[in-house]
């Protein structure tokens, strides 16, 4: 059972620690929530705090701060990924609940470590899996729950974007916060889809190159689940923005196309293929799924409703990232995925 905390009248007052691009992309799609109130920002450089203030938000350089600040109930983590677990388990055992953005950690130890600090202080830990959260994900996941595509075959998970311009000294392009190449910007939403669909993986083989330009940015990897399925996951940073995601089972298939990136979702094109019918295709229309995503989150908090990403699909998924990674340093070799 949660514990117990205070929300700001109807909304769970948070604190957003990181306030670079995506913090700022939360920051904009949380505005107008009627869940979910952002009081407060975190960063290290001073000068992030004139948008901060812009945008009517306290502002503070000072993470432990925020976690003594009684008016604060959750803290949302767009912060380096190597950070995540000491900050998880900073704020959990000052019962503050935790959103944290993908990867949840960058090794299986450390996401069991920051699932058990969450676990014995009974805060809610969500995490920044947003694609779970639009809605024709959910009538996939419901499919595949109902039987109605058959056993599950193959899954299909490619995420492309072009590359930012980015100072040579931010965080993201340091090589130990992005092992695994565009798998921590990209790959791991996939693989998170993939765990949805087919419960935990067993093996990897992965290709990682540097193709048009400096650092290595085109992954793709084989995966093997437990369940005997198999899925195909394209990363890759450079063409165009492109999400789509395909499941296959011997009575039916679905391909889901994202037609913009979720920073401004545009909504997606579904096509479903039955064996007695022709293709059909159909639109299901924009939403946020950053603002669902907290929402669900702030439910959970309020004991509304469970929130719907378990704490073993989190860990299973970096099990899986930390395997991926592990193939590409030993140059693509098959590597076990640790259960």
């Amino acid at each position: 059972m949660v514990k117990k905390t205070e929300f700001a009248g109807d909304r769970l007052a948070v604190a957003i620690a990181g306030m670079g691009w995506w913090g700022k992309t939360i920051a904009e799609a949380l505005k107008d929530s009627p869940k979910v109130h952002v009081v407060k920002a975190i960063d290290p450089v001073p000068a992030a705090g004139e948008w901060v203030k812009s945008r009517g938000i306290e502002f503070t350089t000072d993470y432990e701060a925020v976690l003594a600040d009684a008016r604060i109930a959750a803290v949302i983590l767009c912060t380096p990924h190597s950070l995540h677990r000491q900050q998880i388990e900073a704020a959990a055992k000052a019962k503050k609940h935790i959103l944290c953005e993908k990867p949840l950690a960058l090794t299986r130890r450390d996401a069991l470590a920051a699932v058990e600090a969450c676990e014995t202080n009974r805060v809610v830990l969500g995490i920044g899996h947003e694609h779970r959260f639009k809605p024709v994900l959910q009538d996939l996941l419901r499919m595949v729950k109902t039987g109605e595509l058959g056993t599950i075959q193959m899954s299909e998970a490619t995420f492309t974007m072009p590359g930012r311009p980015m100072p040579a000294d931010n965080w993201r392009l340091q090589s130990r916060e992005r092992p695994g190449g565009p798998m921590t910007a990209l790959g791991v939403h996939g693989t998170d889809l993939c765990i949805a669909v087919n419960g935990p993986a067993d093996r990897v083989w992965t290709s990682l190159e540097s193709l048009g330009g400096s650092v290595t940015n085109t992954l793709g990897a084989v995966i093997h689940f437990k369940s005997g399925a198999n899925a195909v996951l394209t990363a890759i940073q450079g063409p165009p923005f492109s999400i789509r995601f395909a499941v296959f089972g011997n009575k039916g298939w679905v391909e889901v196309h994202d037609k913009a990136h979720p920073e401004a979702p545009e909504g997606w094109i579904v096509t479903k293929g039955r064996h007695d019918s022709r293709p059909e295709r159909c639109e299901y229309p924009a939403m946020s799924m950053l603002q669902a995503n907290a929402e669900a989150f702030a439910d959970a908090i309020a004991g509304r409703a469970p929130y719907p990403v378990s704490h073993k699909d989190m860990v299973d998924n970096i099990a899986l990232f930390e395997a991926i990674c592990k193939s590409t340093e030993k140059g693509g070799e098959p590597v076990a995925v640790e259960n």
